[in-house]
């Protein structure tokens, strides 16, 4: 049995308890089909998400280059996740943290963020978006308003969708993680596209494990703008990605063995069926992940193993239509 470094011993803080979450089979969700799909339960970190991973790589790698100073405000845009966990390390490190987030995502993570600590600063969508649906253009304005805070501030911009922290803690732990619980036995990945961190870390350890494990891009049905497709659906439903962005300067291309896409329908439908299932209580882009993988079972990967991600709770989106 696969037991994490923290389980038997008390941690000096919370964010000693980052990483290490389970890996389990969705056996039921598959029960028709031949194969598997592993879920990698990143929801049960901290922060109910897998960015509390690269909040604490981000802080660390800044610590020991000197980029970030002590008691130096920390800055970044943020749907939800990447701010709550860099609320929780910040606030256990000591540094003030100001999260910069879209009106259009949902509140329970501007909430929790506050209550965490944090400065939460919400910008307003543009005139024809709609709550619920992030579109580039209002990550754009997003963008600029941590810029001007960074300058105003002199505070250190915790950069997810350029720092190399993102993509180097899912190489150093969840990757690496995955494959020692699943034994190596691990033919795909599917990975739902926000910043491409988890992405480019995972497939990179994968890769460099076994070259023959295939890893596929998934992207919103519409708004696959990485896998070059013409734009449709901009204001798709599926919170924390497709931002409609081509060039993640995170993302290898030698890595992507293939492309996915996900309709917001299917997408939900799943994650519904995730948590009446199979007991996981998980959000929009979970629910992606594993419709990814399940169409991956039911094609070219009969018989196969495939790995995916439980990107982050379903606590996060009781104010959506995500929960009817």
């Amino acid at each position: 049995m696969y037991k994490s470094p923290g389980q038997e011993k008390i941690l000096p803080s919370v964010v000693k308890a980052i990483g290490s979450t389970p890996v389990v089979e969705l056996a039921r969700l598959t029960e028709k089909l031949h194969g598997k799909i592993v879920a990698k339960l990143d929801y049960l970190n901290p922060g109910f998400s897998k960015k509390d991973r690269i909040a604490l790589q981000m802080i660390e790698d800044a610590e020991k280059d000197g980029s970030l100073k002590p008691g130096q405000t920390v800055v970044e845009l943020t749907s939800g996740n990447t701010g709550t966990g860099l609320a929780i390390v910040c606030g256990v490190k000591g540094y003030p943290f100001v999260a910069v987030m879209s009106r259009g995502n949902s509140m329970e993570r501007a909430r929790m963020m506050s209550a965490l600590g944090a400065e939460v600063v919400l910008v307003d969508q543009l005139p024809q978006s709609k709550p619920g649906q992030v579109s580039g253009g209002d990550l754009k304005l997003v963008e600029q308003e941590a810029q001007r805070l960074v300058k105003e501030r002199g505070a250190f911009r915790a950069d997810q969708f350029n720092l190399k922290s993102n993509a180097r803690a899912h190489y150093l732990h969840t990757g690496p993680e995955l494959i020692k619980q699943c034994d190596g036995n691990i033919d795909a990945f599917a990975d739902f596209l926000g910043t491409g961190g988890s992405f480019a870390g995972c497939s990179a350890a994968f890769k460099e494990f076994n070259p023959q494990i295939k890893c596929y891009v998934v992207e919103p049905a519409g708004a696959a703008a990485v896998a070059g497709e013409k734009i449709t659906h901009p204001g798709h439903r599926i919170q924390g990605g497709g931002y409609i962005m081509p060039d993640l300067p995170l993302l290898r291309k030698d890595h992507i063995d293939g492309f996915l896409t996900v309709s917001d329908n299917t997408a939900v439908e799943i994650s519904r069926r995730l948590a009446r299932e199979e007991g996981i209580f998980a959000g929009f882009s979970s629910g992606a992940n594993v419709a990814a993988a399940l169409n991956l079972l039911s094609t070219d990967f009969k018989g196969k193993t495939i790995a995916v991600i439980i990107c982050d709770s379903g606590l996060k989106y009781l104010s959506t239509d995500l929960w009817p």
